[in-house]
C-alpha cells in the first residue's frame, strides 16, 4: 500500500484507475442540485425528528446521517483539493521548464510537456 497522491500513482497518465473515476463522479454528484436538495431534505429531516420528540434511536440515526455524510464530504474534498493542487504544480512546473529552454535557445521536450499540462484537466 502506498500513501502517494492518486495523480503520482500511475506511469500512464492517459489511464485513470476505478478510484479516480469513482471519485471525480463524487465530485460531480455532489456539486449538483440534486446533492443540495439531499442535503436540506437531510437536515429538515434532523430537525423534524428532535422537534417532534421521535425515540432517541431515530435522533441517533438522523444525527449519525449527518455525520456519515459530512465525513464523506469532507474526504472527497480533500481528494479534490490534491488533485487541483497537483495540477497546478505541474502546470507551473511546464511553464517554468518552457521558459527555461526558450531562454537559453535551444529547442527540446518542454513545449510539448507544457501543452500536456494545460490540458491535463480533461483527464482529470
Amino acid at each position: 500500500m502506498t500513501f502517494r497522491h492518486p495523480a503520482e500513482r500511475s506511469g500512464d497518465k492517459e489511464r485513470s484507475g476505478r478510484f479516480e473515476r469513482l471519485a471525480e463522479l463524487a465530485s460531480n454528484f455532489t456539486s449538483s442540485a440534486v446533492f443540495s436538495l439531499l442535503c436540506v431534505g437531510l437536515v429538515a429531516g434532523f430537525a423534524a425528528v428532535h422537534a417532534v420528540g421521535l425515540p432517541i434511536e431515530w435522533q441517533h440515526l438522523a444525527g449519525d446521517s449527518i455525520g456519515a455524510v459530512s465525513l464523506l464530504l469532507l474526504a472527497l474534498l480533500k481528494n479534490t483539493e490534491r488533485r487541483a493542487e497537483h495540477a497546478v504544480q505541474r502546470k507551473l512546473d511546464a511553464i517554468a521548464a518552457a521558459l527555461l529552454e526558450q531562454q537559453e535557445g535551444h529547442r527540446g521536450t518542454a513545449r510539448e510537456d507544457l501543452e500536456e499540462a494545460i490540458r491535463m484537466e480533461e483527464r482529470l
